[in-house]
């Protein structure tokens, strides 16, 4: 018999505070990922921020969700993200997954979108027949340093014996690598690196349409689902601590010192996102910008759905990848959340939007 235990912002802020998440041969969440959820100000109060499904009183899964809104028509329209689900494999086969899908549906009237899925769990959405995938957005990965050691023995573990030889493969081929891009200097133009948005900032990313404004973005920074630390988290599945967690936001001006471009990068583990990106003249700079900070922080690959700015790097002469190739980020939407949305309408989402910014 499955039973399930719902948690809204309240529930769920106790359920941490009394440290009662962490008695289960397994972790739901993390205690910093939910009090990012708890200071979510797209959630209200009563909204279910987490869901448990116990099997004979035993914690058998778990499922996330994180609400957020569009307006339209002047008017908020609500919906959430499915941002974890998992079933510990000791209860495989008890449709633990499905009942737990079936009961965001019902908490959320169908309105669940959700991206950045493995594949396991897109079989499992497809089966259940009641997603349609909608809006891709088509992107590149570009890589700036090889990563044997690491690349190899994921892909064929088999080969971890031979460990310290991709390591020394790896050294060499990135001393030559540094070396090519010791031409690379810092911009001659002016530049700011920052930890939050500025007023400047805010001021100059509300011309331009953005699911996230400037507080809503600053809030997340501060309240980050994953912490730096040389720790490992075995009890939770998901994303809980890296070695490197940095956000940056990046300012670039022009010769006039005009604010021209504006970006939140978030660097993890040597591996760069871009979740938000504004700007209309100062894109060459920023792609400038970028090609130092690269080669400045040793990043190894660089994931970018900003097809602007993709187009831009294709034609650059100084961007430092050594390989690219093609991604794509698929958005599944409940049926009844498309059908309870405007006739063409187009979420306009950037690669940060939902809850891809915060991993």
């Amino acid at each position: 018999m499955i039973q399930l235990k719902t948690y809204n912002r309240k529930q769920l802020q106790e359920f941490i505070s009394s440290g009662d998440f962490r008695k289960y041969d397994f972790l739901p969440i993390t205690k910093q990922r939910a009090e990012s959820h708890c200071k979510n100000p797209n959630a209200s109060h009563e909204q279910i921020l987490l869901i448990l499904a116990f099997y004979e009183e035993k914690l058998a899964g778990y499922v996330g969700c994180f609400p957020d809104h569009f307006i339209i028509d002047g008017k908020e329209f609500t919906y959430a993200w499915l941002s974890t689900l998992y079933v510990s494999n000791e209860f495989r086969g008890k449709r633990i997954p499905k009942t737990l899908l079936k009961k965001v549906f019902e908490e959320y009237k169908g309105r669940i979108a959700i991206t950045e899925f493995t594949r396991e769990a897109e079989a499992l959405y497809t089966i259940m027949g009641v997603f349609e995938d909608v809006f891709p957005k088509d992107g590149k990965r570009y890589y700036f340093r090889t990563d044997a050691a690491k690349m190899i023995p994921e892909k064929k573990p088999g080969t971890k014996i031979m460990s310290p030889l991709f390591q020394m493969a790896d050294a060499a081929a990135n001393s030559l690598i540094s070396l090519k891009n010791s031409t690379i200097k810092k911009p001659g133009f002016r530049f700011e690196i920052l930890g939050e948005i500025d007023t400047e900032s805010s001021d100059f990313i509300s011309k331009f349409q953005s699911r996230r404004k400037a507080d809503e973005i600053n809030l997340f920074i501060k309240n980050p689902w994953v912490l730096e630390s040389e720790k490992k988290e075995d009890q939770y599945l998901f994303s809980g601590f890296a070695r490197v967690f940095k956000y940056f936001w990046v300012k670039v001006y022009d010769d006039n010192n005009t604010l021209t471009a504006c970006s939140l990068l978030l660097l993890r583990d040597g591996y760069l996102k871009i979740p938000y990106l504004f700007s209309k003249s100062g894109t060459d700079r920023f792609i400038d910008f970028l090609s130092y900070f690269i080669v400045k922080n040793k990043v190894k690959a660089l994931t970018s759905y900003q097809q602007e700015l993709n187009e831009k790097i294709a034609g650059s002469t100084v961007f430092p990848a050594i390989y690219e190739r093609d991604f794509k980020r698929e958005y599944l939407f409940h049926k009844q959340l498309l059908s309870d949305l405007p006739d063409n309408f187009d979420p306009e989402y950037q690669d940060g939007d939902g809850d891809c910014m915060m991993t």
